[in-house]
């Protein structure tokens, strides 16, 4: 019965991200806002959970405030983590997104119409040209959202931050939201069995930590304050054993 579902799920979300891909697109180009193509990417999201027979238990979406642009932080169990998000935050924001993604057809096209920046993790230049422009983005009202271990864990389990997510709330001096996932990689894991498990993911959004008047210099401490607050919600199993002081990556 899985393999069935699976199969189904996997022809559902082809088929469906084809579609909501060239409205978002479309969307985008008749009205010019990226709130809009932003509204169709929840309703693809939502779609997708419901035909993984997939819901999501969030806490704390009463800590934003619509008018506040925040950098959003999240861990990466799955990427049914796109889903929930996507699904359970209320408010338009842009994510922070690996290049290649946006060389995938119709994906790519929807990507940049709901706003997304592309980051070259493969070329330092280019990817602080990106975290810039996110920053630049941020300042003017747009939130961002990063996953600061910069890709999914391939056992469920909380992985370093990298520094380039954290560079950007500095410049944009907006609030940092750490979001905590957790049980989406029972979902899906990244890698190994392909058939869906259907489950819940729970979702905790944490009081958004402020970064006006913090430097780069501030960035380890302000790392440990984000890793913290996430690591916090997640069970043993899956916020690791070794503590937050550990050295940090130094990888964009």
């Amino acid at each position: 019965m899985r393999a069935v579902r699976s199969v189904f799920f996997y022809v559902v979300l082809f088929l469906f991200t084809v579609y909501c891909g060239v409205c978002a697109y479309t969307v985008y180009r008749l009205t010019g806002r990226a709130e809009k193509a932003h509204a169709v990417a929840r309703l693809w999201a939502r779609v997708n959970l419901r035909m993984a027979g997939t819901r999501i238990h969030v806490e704390g979406v009463d800590r934003l405030k619509g008018e506040q642009a925040y950098i959003y932080a999240a861990n990466h169990q799955s990427l049914f983590d796109i889903f929930a998000l996507l699904a359970a935050i209320p408010y338009p924001f842009r994510w922070l997104a690996k290049e290649e993604l946006f060389r995938i057809p119709v994906l790519g096209l929807a990507m940049e119409a709901c706003g997304a920046i592309p980051i070259d993790r493969g070329d330092r230049h280019k990817a602080f040209d990106s975290i810039n422009r996110a920053a630049e983005r941020a300042r003017l009202g747009a939130s961002i959202f990063i996953f600061p271990e910069g890709t999914r864990s391939l056992d469920g389990i909380l992985r370093d931050f990298k520094t380039g997510g954290f560079i950007l709330a500095i410049k944009s001096q907006q609030p940092v939201v750490p979001v905590t996932i957790s049980g989406s990689h029972g979902v899906m894991p990244k890698r190994g069995e392909w058939k869906i498990r259907p489950g819940v993911i729970f979702m905790r959004i944490s009081d958004p930590i402020p970064t006006e008047g913090l430097t780069v210099r501030d960035r380890d401490r302000l790392i440990r304050w984000v890793r913290g607050a996430i690591r916090k919600h997640l069970p043993a199993g899956e916020g690791g054993i070794v503590p937050d002081e550990r050295p940090v990556h130094r990888q964009v």
